[in-house]
């Protein structure tokens, strides 16, 4: 059964905390649940859907928040599947809303992942547990340096510069100044990039994502109620997810999620890449974008490095990208889907001040989770405004 323009996204909240050492996740987590319903007009007695994911999170954490809250829902997801959760729950909450599970769900996340001072990526059990881990954390691998493998495959075969993965840092730094809660605001250039200091060759310090504090939330609910509150819906026009291992030595690590994610996305959504007015692409690090946008079929694979250039992501470009300045710039907490469709959602509204994308009709958000160069996740949706 279809989901085009039945479901909305109703009520957004990004918690503008970027360090909050006085603060829990739980707590930022209730403030951006509330922050979220006021956008759009309800209360907390109007949710009977509860949907989250989070770094350190057990599998009762949703209970112990439902519990915070004094909730009881109806429908409950504690789905995981890293940074892209987040955009697979806007799937799944529309699915349980159509089958009549639920009829608000709230999506919500927060971390302290800064103030907690918690290194994120560096090894060491980053994997949660995996079976597969055994094999691999005796060799030492880090999330940064499974990205640079990607990076120097994609050199390596296509001719990919570090100038062009530079210029999307630039560009993401750029939009990060025209939002007033971006963790760093001052301008770079590509020269900036190429000096910082190399952490994993050929990535730099300023092509790999910050680290903050934060939290966001979303309200689901259908269509037609919707219509009704607060605020302009963002319509749920097609959603795709799915996964990429190692396929027992069989993969091709160029072929990241989002070719199939995407691909589900579009048919279910009818509408073509030429539709898309701007995009927020999960931004753990520079080529994660290069190749997430070739993977969802925006350029040919290989030529994403002089896709990338000439001012084609700014937000007056041809293919807006991360208008509030994306993970490398203004807040990654962990996991940054959220933020990927609220920032969609706000640019559907038009409110984006003067990083406002002209005429935005139709959206895509796309998370990753994990790392490219090993097992990772993939969740693509696209939304509309009419």
């Amino acid at each position: 059964m279809s989901l085009s323009r039945q479901v909305a996204v109703a009520g957004v909240y990004e918690h503008p905390t970027r360090f909050a050492p006085d603060k829990t996740m739980f707590q930022i987590m209730a403030e951006s649940v509330r922050g979220a319903l006021d956008d759009c007009g309800l209360t907390i007695k109007d949710v009977d859907g509860l949907l989250t994911a989070g770094m350190g999170m057990g599998a009762m954490a949703i209970v112990g928040f439902c519990d915070y809250l004094n909730l009881t829902p109806n429908f409950v997801d504690s789905t995981n599947i890293g940074g892209s959760s987040f955009v697979a729950h806007v799937a799944h909450a529309a699915a349980a809303i159509n089958a009549g599970l639920c009829e608000v769900a709230v999506i919500v996340y927060g971390s302290t992942a800064a103030s907690s001072r918690f290194a994120i990526g560096t090894g060491g059990g980053g994997h949660g547990g995996d079976p597969c881990d055994q094999y691999e954390f005796p060799y030492g691998p880090t999330t940064v340096g499974a990205y640079a493998m990607i990076a120097q495959r994609h050199m390596h075969d296509y001719g990919t510069t570090s100038e062009q993965l530079a210029e999307i840092a630039v560009t993401m730094r750029l939009h990060a100044s025209m939002n007033p809660v971006a963790k760093y605001r001052d301008p770079i250039t590509v020269d900036d990039v190429l000096a910082s200091r190399v952490i994993s060759s050929p990535l730099h310090l300023l092509d790999c994502c910050i680290i903050s504090d934060g939290g966001g939330a979303l309200v689901v609910t259908s269509a037609a109620r919707a219509r009704d509150l607060k605020k302009k819906p963002a319509y749920v026009l097609g959603v795709g997810e799915t996964v990429r291992h190692a396929a027992r030595g069989q993969r091709d690590f160029l072929e990241i999620a989002a070719a199939q994610s995407g691909r589900l996305a579009f048919a279910r959504a009818g509408v073509a890449h030429q539709d898309i007015d701007m995009a927020m692409i999960y931004d753990s690090f520079t080529i994660t974008v290069l190749a997430t946008l070739e993977n969802l079929g925006f350029c040919k694979r290989g030529e994403g490095g002089p896709f990338v250039t000439g001012g084609r992501l700014r937000f007056d470009g041809a293919l807006p990208i991360n208008t509030d300045g994306g993970g490398l710039s203004s807040n990654h907490p962990g996991m940054r889907g959220m933020f990927l469709v609220i920032e969609a959602v706000k640019q559907l509204r038009g409110e984006c001040g003067p990083r406002q994308v002209k005429d935005c009709k139709i959206a895509l958000a796309h998370g990753t989770g994990g790392a490219l160069g090993t097992r990772h996740s993939g969740a693509t949706l696209i939304m509309t405004n009419q």
